[in-house]
């Protein structure tokens, strides 16, 4: 199967957190043989803001990581040629970071070469910018994969597009595993943006105030960082790290004994069910993670086993206590959450979800099943 996919970066994960799934996502994809190419647009922010920040060697360092990893860059500002791009494709998804015209653009062209078109919704702009979302043109999509069921169930009230499928973020597996062995540097890490003030009490009551109050050796990582959150981080002994390329995200995690996710506030308040990528990682990466209050709606996990929520900033001062005196608590965590991945959360098992889809929208097997039909015809 010919897939062409449009995404923000491939690249960059400079601020990007799709990055560690649609890497993953491609690497299965072409594991089971296919022809994906991955577009991206010149000059997008993310890989902008890395290449000021962090120079072009970062681009190099991705290609070591990921060397089955090619994406190309269009040109926003011309007119694509969508016979080269688009003229064998059997497949094409477009993330929902694209400017309008490119998604009516890509939905113009599909009876012209007749590939199957979804559209790739990870942010939770259904919820808190709509009028963004009545920009989009779905009328010649077949359908659109959303991050949660909350998501599906707001684009099928809103009858944006024909069909709806929660197709949740995963980990990259193989990349993202445990190295428990390791000696470590320090006993908390956290890894995440400071964003646009979505979560700065949160911040504040369950992840910084409890390291000052314990006073154990801890270090964040991430952008976005203001200076008087960067301080409130120096008051409580906290080191920052900058930003940290995602890919090292097991190298880091492997050097400390817990970590923490503290979710945006719109994910707690419009979106339950939908915990982003970053416990994704940490579970499969089998560090012992505590949480602030979130819904898991979905039951996609099981708090208490694969990781402990923490109900207000005491109870993360607690909980943060209990497991690092307790090897037995943070040796059953880390197993329980790394075996919840691999049981029902990687990469492998949403393609295996996307066939499912691809199949149901009429796709031929022998083009969703390369490899298994191969193997019948020799």
């Amino acid at each position: 199967m010919k897939i062409v996919m449009f995404y923000h970066s491939l690249y960059s994960d400079w601020n990007h957190g799709n990055a560690h799934f649609l890497r993953g996502i491609v690497k299965e994809l072409q594991k089971r043989g296919h022809d994906v190419d991955v577009y991206e647009p010149e000059g997008g922010w993310s890989l902008q803001n890395l290449l000021k920040d962090h120079g072009a060697e970062r681009l190099d360092e991705f290609r070591q990581y990921y060397p089955s990893l090619n994406p190309q860059f269009y040109n926003p500002g011309k007119k694509l040629n969508y016979h080269n791009i688009l003229g064998e494709a059997d497949l094409v998804i477009v993330h929902e970071w694209n400017d309008p015209e490119l998604i009516a653009e890509i939905g113009e062209q599909k009876e012209k070469f007749g590939y199957k078109l979804l559209f790739h919704d990870t942010h939770h702009r259904a919820v808190s910018a709509e009028e963004d979302m009545k920009k989009f043109n779905f009328s010649n999509y077949d359908g659109a994969l959303v991050f949660g069921e909350v998501i599906k169930k707001i684009y099928q009230e809103k009858n944006w597009v024909q069909n709806v499928w929660t197709w949740h973020e995963a980990a990259d597996a193989d990349f993202f595993s445990p190295n428990r062995d390791e000696e470590k540097e320090g006993d908390l890490v956290w890894i995440g943006n400071w964003g646009d003030g979505e979560r700065t009490e949160e911040l504040m009551e369950f992840l910084i105030n409890p390291v000052k109050e314990l006073g154990i050796k801890a270090k964040v990582y991430g952008v976005r960082y203001p200076e008087k959150a960067k301080q409130a981080l120096a008051d409580a002994g906290i080191e920052y790290g900058d930003w940290l390329p995602n890919y090292k995200v097991p190298e880091v995690f492997a050097n400390y004994k817990v970590t923490v996710h503290v979710p945006r506030r719109p994910y707690v308040q419009m979106l339950p069910g939908i915990p982003t990528i970053r416990p994704f990682e940490a579970l499969s990466c089998g560090i012992p993670l505590i949480c602030s209050p979130w819904d898991d709606a979905e039951n996609l996990f099981t708090p208490g086993k694969d990781y402990l929520i923490a109900k207000d900033g005491n109870d993360m001062e607690y909980k943060l206590a209990e497991v690092l005196k307790s090897a037995q608590l943070a040796k059953s965590l880390s197993e329980n959450g790394r075996q919840t991945i691999l049981e029902k959360h990687t990469c492998a098992h949403r393609i295996d979800a996307l066939e499912n889809i691809l199949r149901e929208l009429g796709l031929a097997e022998e083009k969703i099943f390369p490899i298994h039909h191969k193997t019948l015809e020799a």
